[in-house]
């Protein structure tokens, strides 16, 4: 496949959005953290840190698409560059599965959450994350059945590593996520279900007056609504990836590497785009923190404007319009 002029500002505009988006949440959640102590923020903070890395690492490809043959990227460089890309994204994807098991067990074991995902466990599971992480990304650099015979500029992820590669990622890694991500869903449903039959029976009966009703059934629908997002955003971007390749490898004779390497794999790695749109959203802390940092930024653009209204020597006060997108936070704080 050559070089593509579309294909790399298109990476490139990815490129910067998700370093850009990611790198202010991972601020936000930083500026939580130091409130409020939570195991899930520590958590929403690795999957940040890992899709910036993603960002960082494709940044490296940008700039040889629009490359010449003659100055491209050799082949050594090109495999590290894709092991770090993979290895990201495997961090990424491994953050979303620890994020929905942290979900499944605090509604799976409320009462014992906080003894088992104490401090020095959340650091274990994130450690052991990402060494898996990179022992995944950096397999096809030691076994050669896993790497392209021949290489073929630009650097992408074909030109490096074989089909089969992707292949053993699916069986051994992607569809068995997906089973568990269906699995934590459906026992989170139940047990929500379950508590909110519980609670119904309670009013029933006329042990709960109005004055007191308990939080947890909507606490539970809540975890069981952040599982189907992370299900969902998880599947819809990567599962084309990985059934197309299973076909590339199935049929020797299909030529599909275009389509992956310029479309599907494109949406796959935009997942690290949605993601901290869709987990900060969902957090009501990081949410909150993101709402005072853009009145920071709001309070901070107002006074430059009057600075420079009073040495241009206009009465003119900047307008109450400029800054919609606080309004906006501040009407989802408590969504």
């Amino acid at each position: 496949m050559e070089s593509s002029f579309p294909f790399g500002v298109i990476l490139a505009v990815l490129t910067f959005l998700i370093i850009a988006v990611n790198a202010i949440v991972v601020v936000a959640i930083l500026l939580s953290i130091h409130k409020n102590d939570g195991v899930s923020l520590c958590f929403t903070l690795n999957l940040a840190v890992a899709d910036t890395l993603i960002g960082v690492a494709i940044s490296g490809l940008v700039a040889d698409q629009f490359s010449s043959s003659s100055q491209s990227t050799q082949k050594t460089l090109c495999s590290l560059r894709m092991a770090f890309v993979t290895s990201s994204a495997a961090a990424s994807v491994l953050t979303v599965m620890l994020i929905a098991f942290d979900r499944y067990l605090a509604i799976k074991q409320s009462l014992r959450y906080f003894q088992i995902m104490n401090g020095p466990m959340a650091g274990a599971c994130i450690a052991g994350l990402w060494l898996v992480s990179y022992l995944i990304g950096f397999l096809p650099l030691g076994v050669s059945i896993f790497q392209q015979t021949t290489y073929k500029v630009p650097c992408t992820f074909f030109s490096v590593f074989h089909p089969r590669f992707v292949l053993t990622l699916s069986v051994a890694g992607f569809f068995p996520a997906v089973l568990l991500f269906v699995f934590f869903y459906c026992d989170m449903l139940k047990i929500a279900s379950v508590h909110s039959q519980q609670i119904r029976k309670m009013e029933h009966a006329g042990a709960m007056t109005g004055a007191y009703r308990p939080p947890r059934s909507h606490s539970d629908f809540k975890a069981v609504r952040t599982v189907s997002v992370l299900i969902g955003s998880f599947t819809l971007s990567w599962s084309p990836f990985f059934i197309t390749s299973i076909v590339q490898v199935a049929c020797q004779e299909c030529n599909l590497y275009e389509v992956l390497e310029q479309y599907l794999w494109l949406l796959g790695v935009g997942n690290s785009l949605l993601n901290p749109l869709i987990y900060a959203y969902w957090q009501k802390e990081v949410r909150q923190q993101l709402y005072h940092m853009a009145l920071g930024v709001k309070k901070g653009l107002t006074s430059f404007l009057l600075l420079l209204s009073a040495r241009n020597g206009g009465p003119e006060r900047p307008r109450e319009n400029s800054c919609h997108i606080v309004t906006l936070f501040h009407s989802e704080l408590d969504g």
